[in-house]
């Protein structure tokens, strides 16, 4: 069995070694272009190696730099959106809805379909890279790309529409930098299957909705959070039931920390031992 592991590793990481030198890469008809360090090598097997990633030699960088080596800037805008920027200087908005914060434009953004809120048909042309959640033309959206040092994935999930439940219309995104897996669930409808986090894999960070009706009940949200067992829990939708709430139903194996600051700096190194719900200062 340790021979399996290792062989898979090894392809992996030969795989990795063949891929060109680029700045951006999308993903293909099959696989991703770059291994996941949030995918286990092998979901079924007990104590899998998670894989990490790192950029392409040769890779363009940016030319500006926002947040110290290693350390990952995390701003709350507002509703769901946050403001992620990696060590090179990436800044990459979720569920972007046509602001972002202020400052220059993001290098990336995504949307998802639900509101409004969450997506705009009219991006700022600056933007290099806008990922929709979900696909126009129908079926999976599938986006798997690096920019500077962040690998970016999606995970699809079913959204409720007028016509009941739509296969495939929320994605749930994933940001890989600084050796960091950040999770951003979207506007999440419903529980996830086994299916669903084998395919998420290990998540360092999630932005979830609390709001408890637009998208889940609390109880349900917060057994989700239970289940991917991330050190930091961002909340997001935080406009209908009560914050304290939230973090109860979350157990006594959370903890709660509020800021005074919108914006949290972390590294793999400064995770918290135990897993804690951020909430930042915002609306």
């Amino acid at each position: 069995m340790l021979n399996v592991l290792k062989g898979v590793f090894s392809a992996a990481v030969l795989a990795a070694a063949m891929l060109p030198s680029a700045h951006a890469q999308s993903l293909g008809t099959e696989g991703d272009p770059v291994p996941s360090q949030c995918l286990a090598m092998a979901q079924s097997l007990p104590g899998a190696i998670y894989a990490r990633f790192d950029p392409p030699a040769g890779a363009a960088k940016p030319l500006k730099a926002a947040a110290e080596p290693g350390v990952v800037r995390i701003t709350y805008v507002t509703h769901s959106t946050y403001l992620i920027e990696t060590p090179e200087g990436i800044r990459i908005a979720t569920d972007y809805a046509g602001w972002a914060g202020e400052g220059e434009a993001p290098d990336v953004v995504t949307m998802n379909k639900a509101h409004s809120s969450h997506n705009t048909s009219f991006p700022d042309p600056a933007i290099k890279y806008v990922l929709r959640g979900w696909n126009p033309e129908g079926g999976a959206a599938k986006h798997a790309l690096t920019v500077g040092d962040a690998y970016i994935r999606n995970v699809t999930t079913d959204i409720r529409s007028g016509a009941g439940m739509e296969k495939d219309g929320n994605s749930i995104f994933i940001f890989e930098t600084a050796n960091l897996c950040i999770g951003h669930l979207g506007h999440l409808h419903h529980p996830l299957t086994p299916q669903h986090f084998a395919a998420i894999g290990r998540l360092d960070i999630v932005m979830v909705p609390v709001d408890g009706g637009l998208t889940m009940s609390q109880e349900r949200m917060s057994d989700v959070m239970k289940r991917l067992q991330a050190s930091i829990v961002l909340p997001m939708h935080r406009f209908a039931m009560p914050m304290d709430r939230f973090i109860a139903l979350m157990g006594e194996n959370f903890t709660a920390d509020y800021r005074d600051s919108d914006t949290l700096e972390v590294s793999l190194s400064t995770l918290p031992r135990r897993p804690t719900v951020v909430v930042l200062e915002g609306t």
